[in-house]
């Protein structure tokens, strides 16, 4: 059987020196997609913007995903310069995987991505699994936006699910958030899913939740030190 014109005869099998199928498009957003496009991988970086993460840490925080297609998406990020696997250094043994600079490059695609899909949400699926830092980045924009430009902080966030600390502000050269309390933290958020949603699709303002009473603010140390805490306190 002949070939249907203008359908290229490779278009079903692999390229040369590639683990998947490419788009073979002289395209920038083909191109991306080549990197990325692969179901699982941009929740893989992700996770990844918390930070250095073992394989089964990395396993349990992406609830669905088999050990055979988390192996073969790290293998792939690997391979398209995303991610880098390393020794961690004595005394803890075994290997962390970590992004890459390009691949924190991502950071705002995820956030846009994040953006686009919050009026999805709606309420939570019974099938849905459920992660308190899987809020971190679409907090992020919305609790960062009280900083003013350039200015960076570090909050808690505290929900029903668990706790997380965020980074907001410039990007850091490390972890933009991490599961758990942070003792250096400016400022501490309390809310539930509800309210994170609503920030996150823009039909709440951080300011009108913190004088509504959905978002609460405390201050660790009772101090109201830094840019982050000055306009939380003048927010309420």
């Amino acid at each position: 059987m002949s070939t249907l014109s203008g359908m290229p005869s490779h278009a079903s099998q692999p390229s040369p020196g590639r683990t998947r199928r490419s788009y073979d498009q002289f395209c920038a957003t083909a191109r991306a997609l080549d990197s990325v496009g692969d179901r699982w991988t941009l929740l893989i970086v992700r996770e990844l913007l918390a930070g250095p993460r073992r394989y089964t840490d990395l396993h349990a925080d992406l609830p669905g995903v088999s050990t055979d297609v988390l192996a073969a998406r790290l293998k792939h990020m690997e391979g398209e310069g995303l991610a880098e696997r390393r020794r961690q250094p004595r005394p803890a043994s075994g290997h962390v995987y970590e992004l890459t600079e390009r691949g924190r490059g991502l950071l705002p695609v995820l956030t846009a991505l994040a953006s686009w899909g919050a009026p999805a949400l709606g309420a939570p699926r019974p099938t849905d699994a459920v992660r308190a830092h899987w809020w971190a980045l679409p907090l992020r924009d919305a609790v960062g936006g009280l900083t003013g430009a350039g200015a960076a902080a570090l909050i808690e966030v505290v929900l029903p699910e668990g706790a997380f600390h965020l980074r907001v502000g410039d990007a850091p050269d490390g972890p933009l958030y991490g599961e758990g309390p942070a003792d250096d933290a400016e400022a501490r958020l309390e809310l539930d899913a509800e309210a994170c949603a609503a920030l996150a699709d823009g039909s709440l303002a951080l300011a009108d939740g913190i004088r509504a009473g959905t978002v609460r603010v405390t201050f660790p140390d009772g101090g109201r030190e830094g840019p982050l805490a000055r306009a939380l306190d003048t927010a309420g």
